[in-house]
């Protein structure tokens, strides 16, 4: 069993991540760390975990953890994975893992310096519903793929919340633009080469609330928005001569609708609908990075994929101050 320590109380941590690791066949949580305590030690008890700490550094120290798991804002993700690596800890880390691809580098260094595994937690890229849509695109279901098309939003106005306070590395490319791209990179093998695209910013916040997005991957195209000041919708369509791919709840997988892959055919007639009632991506998750910690074959997220998932959305923010196309 791989020992967790779970370092920060964040929302996400206590609603999605630490129940799947807890409900996960080859990882347990043993720690829980704030700089608060009594929080730690709340949040430990919730889920029956023994050891709590008030300070993150504390819990690095102990032996009483293999690896960690970071939900802090996204402007402390590199900065405490490497110090989680050089403390000799495995490491998952919260998406978006850093502001810029350029701060991967420091942590690619320390992840093979100190011989650990570090990934990116995308949980998407574990959930059955996107190896479906893998499987069907290297299948040629669909024909010759020629266009992707996605959209990821949500309103959110609270100038409390981290994904409004651009120091946090708040903003709805880093929020949500690294979804979009992930999973069209993810069930198509592909990099995009240059991307065009529209950035608008919130007058009070800074943070960016629309981003419309047109890449080229060459042999198809990719054309997405976000947005975190709009009404709620998920959605990724892959449209190829034959047919297309139609995926429902994309990314919080039921949340915006049966998880279902629909596979539509040249005259426009469903012809297969697979449904995955309970893809359990994040327990998933949990279980393919305890495997590659323990040396089995496992496909996880590497630090270079995100280092290219990256210098994606840095291009769209680039692409954003000007007309035209932005190499990538």
């Amino acid at each position: 069993m791989l020992r967790f320590g779970i370092l920060s109380t964040a929302k996400i941590a206590k609603d999605a991540v630490m129940p799947a690791i807890q409900d996960a066949e080859n990882a347990v949580i043993t720690a829980v760390a704030s700089r608060d305590v009594a929080k730690a030690r709340a949040l430990a008890d919730r889920f029956g975990v023994p050891h709590a700490f008030g300070s993150y550094e504390e819990m690095l120290a102990s032996d009483v953890i293999d690896a960690v798991y970071i939900p802090l804002p996204t402007s402390q993700h590199v900065e405490w994975a490497i110090k989680s690596a050089n403390a000799g800890k495995h490491v998952l880390v919260e998406k978006p893992l850093a502001l810029k691809a350029s701060q991967i580098e420091a942590l690619i260094e320390a992840r093979d310096r100190n011989k650990v595994i570090v990934s990116e937690a995308f949980m998407v890229t574990y959930s059955p519903v996107w190896s479906k849509v893998r499987e069907l695109l290297r299948e040629g279901a669909i024909g010759e793929l020629h266009h992707v098309q996605g959209a990821f939003s949500y309103f959110n106005r609270d100038a409390g919340n981290m994904r409004n306070i651009p120091e946090l590395g708040g903003g709805a490319l880093p929020d949500i633009g690294c979804y979009p791209t992930i999973v069209t990179r993810f069930a198509t093998q592909a990099e995009p080469k240059r991307v065009q695209a529209v950035v608008r910013r919130d007058p009070d916040f800074g943070t960016d609330i629309y981003a419309s997005v047109k890449a080229d991957f060459g042999g198809f195209e990719l054309s997405f928005y976000v947005a975190t000041q709009m009404a709620n919708r998920q959605i990724m369509v892959f449209h190829g001569t034959e047919g297309f791919i139609e995926v429902k709840s994309p990314f919080n997988a039921d949340r915006y609708g049966a998880e279902e892959v629909e596979l539509t055919n040249q005259k426009h007639n469903v012809s297969q609908i697979f449904r995955f009632p309970d893809s359990r991506q994040y327990r998933r998750q949990a279980e393919a990075f305890a495997k590659a910690v323990a040396g089995e074959a496992s496909e996880i997220v590497t630090l270079e994929s995100s280092v290219k998932n990256q210098r994606f959305l840095d291009a769209i923010y680039r692409a954003g101050e000007h007309d035209g196309w932005e190499t990538i």
